[in-house]
């Protein structure tokens, strides 16, 4: 790297001018650069994040996306099957994320026995690598100085806000999305400045992508407006743009219409209940600001109730100063930097509560976008700072978040590490007390687990899976059959698996043996390899004198490759 004073020639990006030329600008003598700037951004990515690939489960959705889907990630033919059913649950689901569930039918393919956690992780890296790369690209397409392009990069690369996205495997959805987002910008932009015929049907393509990752996509449409006539000052009016419209129009149309084909769970839409989430969840732009500029309040486990407003405020004041003090800033860059900022989350501020309470903070990885956009004419102090001194300072800025972000990386290595900082910095949140509590299997430990359970309990009877530990704790407090309407109830809110094999315990303490063939039928149905089961419902079938029944469940562990003990095979006279 070198030290020199750096012009840069302003002005419109015309179909005249090659592609090429549009991107670069080129340095002038006595100018500061950055030799190669993207193998430096390369590099501060790979070495912040590379710890995170000796991580192991949080526990949080990445066990059923790699455990329990394991199954599913086999079979190539659900590339395709993907586009027809919920995230979770084929049709038990509100989410539609048919791009995710690819991505990690791809990783499977790629790790070995399909739980080689260090593979989805090498991924998860080599997604945001990309994103900050292209944000790079798309922020010297907007003429943003390649200084402040490659500063702001480098602080997107590396701030402790976006460690979830990174760090977490389901995170991915988020960096997927950035990199379908960012390259049909680039496309776009390509597009409606030259009129070459490729970007136009490159910038349909990754906007299609962009629809099938995530419902956030309605939103990169008004974001390309924003960058095209607020930043490049085109006309709303010209053909290309007529010609855009009809591209965002014809690529939402195709995801509504298949979204309307697969088999979600509709979501329930009350305008009164909307306008009350998003009246209750205003405080979280706030919160948000404060975790940009100020991230000294992270969560693995956010909820607005247990996130301080203080540093949102201070950080807003902070960012009303930089725009007043700044001398003769560009107003284009300001207002479609922050227009971006809100447009990304307002998908946030809409979510239902019913839905999901929780603040993730890998949802800033677009809104971040936005608002780095808006500091090159802000933060920097373009106007007030030589190139050196601004070089230097966001060296040393970018090196205390990279230590913020390494030290939040470790609360992800694991579930004790994820869960205890979910329930210290959520004590509200009902989920994050349970999930605490149920990892907290020492003897030593069990009262303590117990007793916030209860508290759990306390906070949301009807928390999704409470019920199930209510249940599970009661039965290892023998006292099973009073387990058994909390294990009724999470059928209810859940349908959880485990209740199934726990109600038949409740059964057989009851002495009702058909309730007990019931309850380990419907669990082998979904769980068809537990040996436990199989045996237990084995014994059942003895015990009820149903032969047959015994000899078809030989059968089936047969041919799924367990073995079946050898007193059964005596008792039913089979070799």
């Amino acid at each position: 790297m070198s030290s020199k004073n750096n012009t840069q020639p302003k002005g419109q990006i015309t179909g005249k001018v090659s592609q090429e030329k549009t991107a670069r600008v080129i340095a002038q003598p006595g100018s500061f650069t950055i030799g190669n700037p993207i193998l430096w951004l390369a590099l501060a990515v790979i070495v912040l994040y590379s710890p995170s690939i000796f991580f192991t489960f949080t526990e949080l959705d990445d066990s059923i996306f790699i455990k329990e889907f394991q199954a599913y990630n086999q079979d190539l033919h659900n590339l395709v099957v993907s586009f027809g059913r919920g995230v979770f649950d084929a049709t038990k689901d509100q989410y539609y994320r048919p791009l995710f569930l690819d991505s990690m039918i791809l990783n499977y393919l790629f790790s070995g026995e399909g739980q080689n956690i260090a593979s989805y992780h090498i991924a998860n890296i080599l997604f945001h690598l990309t994103s900050v790369l292209l944000l790079f690209k798309l922020f010297r397409l907007l003429e943003v100085k390649e200084l402040h392009a490659f500063l702001l990069c480098l602080l997107f690369a590396v701030h402790p806000v976006l460690t979830e996205a990174v760090a977490w495997i389901p995170g991915r959805n988020d960096t997927i999305l950035a990199i379908f987002t960012l390259s049909y910008l680039i496309f776009c932009i390509n597009w409606v400045t030259t009129g070459v015929s490729k970007w136009l049907w490159l910038s349909i393509g990754f906007l299609v992508l962009a629809f099938f990752t995530k419902e956030t996509a309605v939103f990169i449409a008004p974001t390309a407006f924003i960058l095209l006539v607020v930043v490049l000052k085109r006309n709303w009016k010209e053909s290309r743009m007529l010609v855009q419209y009809g591209v965002m129009a014809g690529c939402f149309l195709l995801w509504y219409i298949a979204r309307s084909m697969a088999t979600l769970k509709p979501v329930p839409f009350d305008l009164g209940q909307v306008v009350l989430d998003f009246i209750h969840r205003l405080p979280l732009v706030i919160q948000y600001l404060g975790k940009i500029f100020l991230p000294f309040n992270l969560s693995v486990f956010p909820i607005l109730e247990d996130t301080t407003n203080i540093y949102g405020a201070i950080a807003l004041v902070i960012l009303i100063a930089l725009i007043y003090f700044n001398r003769n800033p560009d107003w284009r860059y300001i207002v479609a930097g922050l227009g971006i900022f809100i447009l990304f989350l307002l998908p946030i501020l809409l979510i239902p509560h019913s839905l999901n309470e929780q603040t993730f903070e890998h949802r800033l990885y677009l809104p971040l976008m936005g608002m780095m956009l808006a500091l090159s004419q802000t933060a920097l102090v373009v106007n007030r700072l030589t190139d050196k001194l601004l070089f230097t300072g966001g060296i040393y800025l970018a090196i205390a978040c990279s230590v913020i972000n390494y030290t939040h990386q470790q609360h992800f290595k694991d579930p004790i590490s994820f869960w205890t900082q979910a329930k210290e910095t959520s004590p509200h949140s009902a989920y994050a007390v349970m999930m605490y509590a149920a990892r907290l299997t020492d003897k030593a430990d069990l009262k303590k687990s117990y007793d916030l359970m209860r508290y759990a309990y306390k906070l949301n009877p009807k928390e999704k899976y409470l019920n199930f530990y209510m249940g599970q704790m009661l039965q290892n407090e023998d006292s099973v059959k009073a387990s058994e309407p909390y294990l009724l109830m999470e059928k209810q809110i859940s349908d959880y698996i485990l209740c199934d094999f726990l109600l038949a315990r409740v059964a057989m303490e009851k002495n009702d043996f058909v309730n007990a063939i019931k309850y380990l039928e419907s669990y082998l149905e979904r769980n068809k390899y537990d040996d436990k089961a199989n045996n237990n419902l084995m014994l059942l079938y003895f015990q009820t004198n149903q032969r047959e029944k015994a000899i078809a469940l030989v059968d089936k562990m047969r041919r799924n490759g367990m073995p079946v003990p050898a007193q059964f095979l005596q008792q039913l006279g089979i070799k």
